[in-house]
């Protein structure tokens, strides 16, 4: 088992605080494997097994609990001391006013509650209203490839170039480990796919044109790492004589994002230091599951390694927006602590073509801020204080 160590170390901290933890991402990333090896750590620092109490939503065990009502009941009879209880609730969502159960819970009884959710809109609405400045959240990523090097008892320095086309093509959710061959890949990939869109998405949101949705989300998914507009999509559906507003897809867009299949980037303009409106880009949370959407994935090797290098600065603990320049664009801005870094990706630097213009890109940028090219290249072409690492080292170095 691959101890998540970069997500246990900031949660641990809050522990034993009564702050709600509110744990999100998408289906199958390994949420439930991460609440296990924090309960463990409890156990370990000597907090007994009656004090802990685990509801898996998606275990038939607990197919009784249908109801807030069911749910505070069962919990409410196994709180029988005065000792501090450990409360674990994954996939919570499924609950209907599971928002009312947390607030009493921690209310009346001296808990600390951890939750878990595949949908982004777990913060929304009353869960927000109620537990407003009374909760942390943290978000769980599929396995970065440095978390795959340690599955597979892979010394980094020792990683190649062909587990990071694998990691590039099949995405990095645990249990495709699991499988023995592409094609138990593929269906596996598929299961979480089909649920993703079915549970979290077309059933929560109660969508009616399943069509229509299926021609947007397919879109999105087999086109990362590209601007989408909403508006040339509406002008698409009107040019086959079909009128589709840009609300529904705007709509739609938002629950893709909210089910963390697709992460939105939002523009950023570099000299005027604001996030701009208009003319986002999408990137896959995990690469496999654009792959068994698209055929000719393979082909797009250069969108890839960009997607995969935005999902890695998240799992870092950036923010990254796309940088917006005056004539163009840097692939990256990447802040953190106040701080900023600026990332361009290309998967080789063929020539001096391209090699001027992944260099150039930063050529308007104003400030003296770290700037990185990333590829394949195993030559260094660093120039003019600009860094450029090969994208290997990058993925499986030491963070502080």
């Amino acid at each position: 088992m691959v101890k998540r160590e970069q997500y246990l170390k900031k949660i641990r901290g809050f522990y034993h605080k009564d702050l709600i933890k509110v744990i999100t991402g998408i289906r199958r990333c390994g949420k439930s494997v991460l609440l296990a090896q924090i309960m463990e750590e409890l156990r370990g620092e000597g907090i007994k097994r009656s004090q802990i109490l685990y509801v898996n939503f998606e275990d038939y065990d607990y197919s009784f609990l249908r109801t807030g009502t069911d749910l505070y009941e069962y919990i409410k009879e196994r709180l029988v001391s005065e000792e501090k209880y450990y409360l674990f609730f994954d996939e919570i969502q499924v609950i209907p006013e599971f928002e009312r159960v947390i607030n009493s819970l921690k209310m009346k009884y001296n808990t600390s509650i951890f939750i878990t959710g595949s949908n982004g809109k777990l913060l929304s609405g009353e869960l927000a209203t109620f537990l407003s400045g009374r909760y942390v959240q943290f978000s769980v990523y599929p396995f970065s490839f440095k978390e795959v090097c340690e599955l597979k008892e892979i010394k980094v320095s020792e990683a190649g170039d062909e587990l990071l086309l694998d990691y590039m093509q099949w995405g990095g959710l645990p249990q495709r480990f699991l499988m023995e061959n592409e094609e138990q890949t593929k269906t596996f990939l598929r299961d979480v796919y089909d649920s993703i869109v079915l549970k979290d998405i077309v059933q929560r949101a109660g969508i009616k044109d399943i069509e229509l949705f299926g021609r947007v989300i397919e879109y999105l998914v087999c086109n990362p790492s590209q601007t989408f507009s909403p508006k040339s999509m509406s002008d698409y559906f009107l040019s086959i004589d079909r009128k589709v507003s840009k609300e529904t897809i705007y709509n739609y867009v938002e629950n893709i994002t909210a089910s963390f299949i697709m992460t939105k980037a939002c523009r950023y303009d570099i000299r005027g230091r604001h996030i701009l409106t208009r003319m986002d880009k999408y990137y896959l949370t995990d690469m496999g599951l654009g792959r068994i959407r698209n055929s000719g994935f393979k082909l797009e090797m250069g969108a890839l390694l960009e997607n995969v290098v935005y999902i890695e600065l998240l799992i870092r603990g950036y923010e990254v927006y796309v940088g917006k320049t005056r004539t163009g664009e840097v692939d990256f801005v990447a802040i953190k602590d106040n701080q900023k870094e600026y990332y361009q990706v290309a998967y080789y630097l063929y020539d001096e073509k391209v090699i001027q213009r992944e260099f150039g890109a930063f050529a308007e940028v104003p400030d003296n801020y770290p700037k990185f090219v990333l590829s394949f290249d195993k030559m260094d072409f660093s120039r003019d204080g600009i860094i450029h690492k090969n994208v290997l080292k990058f993925l499986t170095e030491e963070q502080g």
